[in-house]
């Protein structure tokens, strides 16, 4: 089962693809697949609705061969990022492994679909490319201890891009605000795809093509703080809640960690990317 949003930006209705590859309509038993539906067990009232027959279907195949296929989660209210997250992406990069968690905040606004286009920002001259694993908090984390079970809060799992300008990240300021929250700049979907269909999120091949040519090839394995460890780490310093989104870092392969001359993204080039299980991305680049 696999959740996911048709139609143009701020008119899309929700869909839920089953396990025989149909969408079905999801408007008769959610507005939305948003925070009230995490809270509302409307995972499980989706699978029950389905296993019912409850759910009209859908001509369109929800595949971005049909009406345009939104990120799959709405009403976003925090990104919360994870930095350096991979040994080799901290190498790559010239810089120390982490000893905690390196964490920051990327604004909801950013969020776009997984086959929009994306806008290279104005004066930006290293545009950057980084899939990650998305994960949806569906239940609220606060000071979990160490008897709780993190990955409990989880209600699934997305593939996401968080796409980096880098010159406004390290040279202008000191701060990554800049260059992690230029508009178009976090590709989300095309599914959320359930906890309960992801066994172990430690378990997924991760990669991303750059105008077909192989960038990165990872696995979530690979990750210094696991899912579970961010998920306990982060409700320490604040609430996560229902339809919060964390991005747990990217692995080797970005630009900025590639031998000069850097191939840093220009208009017109295409991104891909996917996670294993949780289904593929594509993006033209565009001037903004």
């Amino acid at each position: 089962m696999r959740l996911l949003r048709l139609g143009a930006p701020g008119a899309e209705r929700p869909a839920v693809r089953a396990g025989d590859g149909r969408v079905y309509d999801l408007q008769p038993l959610t507005a939305d697949i948003d925070r009230a539906f995490l809270e509302g067990d409307g995972i499980a009232r989706t699978r029950a609705a389905l296993d019912a027959g409850g759910l009209p279907p859908l001509d369109d195949p929800g595949d971005g061969s049909g009406d345009r296929v939104g990120a799959p989660l709405a009403g976003i209210t925090k990104i919360v990022c994870i930095g350096l997250n991979y040994s080799d992406h901290a190498a790559e990069t010239g810089a120390t492994i982490p000893a905690e968690p390196v964490v920051f905040l990327k604004t909801p606004d950013t969020v776009v679909g997984p086959y929009d286009e994306v806008l290279i920002p104005r004066g930006s001259t290293k545009t950057d490319w980084e899939v990650e694993l998305g994960v949806v908090i569906g239940r609220t984390a606060r000071y979990l201890e160490p008897d709780d079970d993190p990955l409990s809060y989880v209600a699934g799992y997305v593939v996401s891009h968080d796409v980096s300008e880098r010159e406004f990240q390290i040279e202008r300021g000191g701060t990554w605000d800049k260059g992690k929250n230029c508009e178009t700049f976090n590709p989300l979907g095309p599914y959320l795809v359930p906890a309960s269909e992801v066994p172990d999120p430690q378990a997924l091949v991760i990669r991303l093509w750059v105008n077909g040519d192989p960038k990165q090839d990872s696995h979530t394995k690979n990750m210094i703080f696991p899912v579970a460890e961010l998920v306990r780490y982060l409700s320490r310093f604040m609430v996560l809640r229902p339809g919060d989104v964390i991005n747990t870092g990217t692995p080797a392969g970005v630009a900025l960690g590639a031998p000069d001359p850097k191939p840093f993204l220009r208009a017109g080039d295409v991104v891909e990317l996917e996670i294993e299980g949780l289904g593929r991305q594509r993006q033209v680049f565009a001037q903004a």
